[in-house]
């Protein structure tokens, strides 16, 4: 029989985890007022600062990580 506590734990973390994700993404963009990160990395297709902004979400996404496995 599965534990469904664990289940809706696993789906509650993992939905908080996305969202702080998103957020982080949202204020690194607030934070370069001068450019859209977004435009940058779509329409203008810079591959250098999408690396970078990869860079920095999967470093937040490990300390995400870390936070919520305690």
């Amino acid at each position: 029989m599965v534990n469904m506590s664990g289940i809706v734990n696993s789906l509650v973390f993992s939905g908080v985890g996305i969202f702080m994700l998103i957020a982080a993404f949202v204020i690194a963009d607030i934070l370069t007022p001068h450019y859209s990160l977004w435009k940058e990395i779509v329409e203008k297709q810079n591959v250098a600062l999408s690396i970078l902004l990869g860079c920095f979400l999967i470093g937040v996404a490990l300390v995400i990580a870390a936070a919520v496995h305690g």
